[in-house]
């Protein structure tokens, strides 16, 4: 995803205008989209089977296996956990392993509709997997944004499609979820977002799509049992979280619950990171949050930010009662860099932060730490080493690239998808299992 840092800021003001007179945010538009139904993960045979990765082994005592493999680039890799089932997704297609990282099944991105920059979530409320790819080279330049959802919690089993229209977007989003809604924001081109109800996308009914107008931030990954769906948002000085709610008409409508100073000292965009033996840079990732996580009355979520002219990982702990962080801590490093991060958090308050590592005499590798929830506020345990790159990458063809989610089936043990620079500069990826006490 490429950064579209002037456009953001303007729609930053506009809306937080209207959020500074309190107003309520109707629905610009709606409209009803009929699904495409999909019998089974790889439609009955239909889509060829794409069979790689696996290879579990333990790493520094960390259950690791290899994720998507094939194909020159293994472009935004991420997961989602549940059912008994890992679904990883990247911009080559889709790959089903089992808990002991077993390949179970495996698909081009074709075979949803096409698309690419995908985000995963697996819904812990209503036990579906629901994904959304974004195409917008379709001849019918209609651009639309495909959310799939499983019917159960097996992911092989049969999915629905949604493929919502977006014309004037220019790059791909970010997905979010509660028990009522599901979510969709853009960060550049026409900023908006989308909303249609779980309950319908579930059961493969034709849904009702609403649009708002405008950037009113990225939507959250809802672990708390509500039906309201949030959306957090930041910039140099001050954060803003508003949220989806329904009205009594069915339909949904946004409110601003929370906002604030943050007073952080590091906020600035990261800068791109060297590599050892070229002058080409590799992409540090966004100051935009990746993934949020709401879990217990609290938004979590951690960004990459330019420390003392470095890449660091800062990660943060918002208590939306309290309106005001809780603990914000960072990972930095004189002479290294730790880019593209992404967090998890369980239903104790366990943290894992994933993150690669690059600098001037090393590749892009794979790392990852943790905090438990009874630890010293602002800070994480060791950073762990899982595997190390072997060359440079090309520098702007790497994308988003990690994910980290909650196991869907227990709630406290987590998981991380980490891309490193292969033999050839391409981005490989490891799966790690992360286990906390339940």
């Amino acid at each position: 995803m490429k950064n579209y840092l002037l456009i953001f800021t303007a729609a930053f003001i506009f809306v937080n205008a209207d959020a500074q007179n309190n107003e309520t945010l109707l629905p610009d538009s709606s409209s009803i989209i009929s699904p495409i139904h999909k019998k089974s993960f790889n439609n009955d045979g239909e889509c060829p089977v794409r069979k790689q990765g696996g290879n579990t082994r333990m790493i520094n005592g960390y259950q690791v296996f290899d994720g998507s493999m094939d194909g020159d680039r293994q472009v935004d890799p991420q997961i989602a956990v549940g059912g008994g089932y890992i679904l990883e997704a990247s911009n080559r297609g889709l790959i089903i392993y089992d808990k002991k990282g077993n390949f179970i099944n495996g698909v081009s991105q074709k075979c949803f509709n096409n698309g690419i920059d995908p985000k995963l979530a697996f819904d812990i409320h209503d036990k579906v997997f629901l994904f959304d790819m974004w195409w917008y080279y379709d001849k019918a330049k209609e651009k639309p944004v495909n959310i799939s959802v499983s019917e159960t919690s097996n992911p092989n089993g049969a999915w629905n499609i949604y493929p919502v229209s977006r014309k004037e977007e220019v790059d791909g989003g970010a997905i979010g979820y509660s028990k009522k809604w599901i979510a969709y924001s853009y960060p550049g081109g026409s900023e908006n977002a989308f909303v249609l109800k779980m309950s319908d996308a579930k059961a493969g009914k034709p849904a009702t799509v609403y649009f708002f107008k405008g950037n009113i931030g990225e939507p959250v990954m809802t672990q708390d049992d509500v039906d309201d769906l949030y959306f957090f948002s930041i910039n140099d000085s001050e954060f803003i979280v508003r949220k989806i709610s329904e009205g009594t008409d069915g339909k949904p409508y946004c409110t601003t619950v929370s906002k604030g100073l943050h007073h952080f000292q590091y906020i600035d965009y990261p800068p791109e990171s060297p590599q050892k033996g070229t002058a080409q840079k590799i992409s540090s990732g966004d100051r935009n949050p990746k993934n949020l996580i709401l879990q217990n009355g609290c938004i979590w979520f951690s960004q990459a930010v330019n420390c003392n002219g470095r890449s660091a990982v800062q990660w943060s702990q918002l208590s939306l009662s309290k309106n005001k962080f809780l603990q914000t801590g960072l990972i930095k490093s004189d002479t290294t860099n730790y880019i593209q991060t992404t967090i998890g958090v369980n239903k104790n308050n366990d943290v894992l932060i994933g993150f690669q590592e690059a600098n001037e005499h090393s590749f892009v590798s794979s790392r990852f730490t943790y905090r438990l929830h009874k630890d010293r506020k602002g800070t994480t345990r060791k950073i762990i080493r899982i595997a190390e790159g072997k060359a440079a990458g090309d520098g702007d063809a790497w994308g988003d690239y990690s994910g980290t989610c909650i196991d869907g089936d227990n709630l406290a043990n987590l998981w991380t998808i980490q891309s490193w620079a292969n033999a050839k500069g391409k981005a490989s990826s490891v799966i790690i299992k992360v286990p906390f006490k339940k």
